[in-house]
């Protein structure tokens, strides 16, 4: 079943009180806007199901989570098309969260990177497998993963915050665990029955408890917050559009298509 009925980028499925939204774009899930909406419409169509008490996020694509913003997209919209995209991954994506009312795991395989790592750390628990491994290698391309500069040093610090995101380097899922960026590192085989677990033990507590509980939750966390993500994408749009990065853009996909 496809979320709305209409995106084949994404799968969605409810059972015994659990919605999965499958990523569903090889080889790497790479977010367009069609694919974003997808997710979007989907964490919705949860919302909106009273049968749904919990909501595992994860990828239909055996070696990868998601690689983050399609590159090709981004070398080829205009900058009013990058900004409905950047808008729709940062504050969208925010937004249907916040106002989910209902628990959210993130079950992280293969490589998350950029965006990918955007729609893992929305959610309220983040699963990884023993080969995932993670990373915000915008700076390489001449642009900024602006939304984890308000993320990321609130979850593991400035210092090592601004060492991530302006090296790119790649960290696999022990350092993220050690880092505090995911709950708990999980055996690549055991992991989708480890989130459906987690999942189930979650939608299993009293309803009315957890959808007013975690709405104070996000309350708390920052009254300011979208404010702050919604600067990111015109920190992000700023950038992208220059025509430095727009080279090192069209390079890069120019370089993924002869391959």
């Amino acid at each position: 079943m496809t979320a709305g009925g209409t995106n084949h980028r994404i799968r969605y499925e409810v059972s015994g009180g659990i919605a999965r939204i499958m990523l569903a774009r090889p080889p790497v899930n790479a977010l367009d806007l069609a694919m974003v909406r997808g997710v979007v419409a989907a964490l919705k169509r949860a919302a909106a199901d009273d049968a749904v008490r919990a909501v595992v996020i994860a990828s239909a694509v055996a070696k990868g989570f998601c690689a983050g913003l399609d590159i090709v997209e981004l070398a080829r919209r205009s900058p009013d098309q990058i900004r409905t995209l950047v808008h729709e991954l940062y504050v969208g994506l925010f937004d249907v969260q916040c106002q989910l009312g209902k628990p959210t795991i993130a079950a992280v395989n293969g490589a998350a990177r950029g965006g990918g790592m955007t729609l893992a750390v929305s959610c309220d628990i983040v699963l990884a497998a023993e080969s995932a491994t993670f990373g915000y290698p915008e700076i390489d391309l001449g642009v900024l993963p602006t939304i984890h500069f308000v993320h990321l040093p609130r979850i593991i610090g400035r210092h090592r915050a601004f060492e991530l995101l302006f090296t790119g380097r790649t960290f696999d899922a022990k350092q993220a665990a050690a880092l505090g960026l995911v709950n708990r590192v999980v055996p690549d085989a055991e992991q989708q029955t480890e989130a459906l677990r987690l999942a189930g033990e979650l939608a299993a507590k009293p309803e009315a408890a957890m959808r007013a509980g975690r709405a104070a939750f996000m309350r708390q966390i920052d009254r300011d917050y979208r404010r702050r993500i919604a600067e990111a994408v015109e920190d992000f749009c700023a950038i992208v559009t220059t025509e430095a990065a727009q080279a090192k853009l069209r390079a890069f996909a120019e370089k993924g298509r002869s391959k």
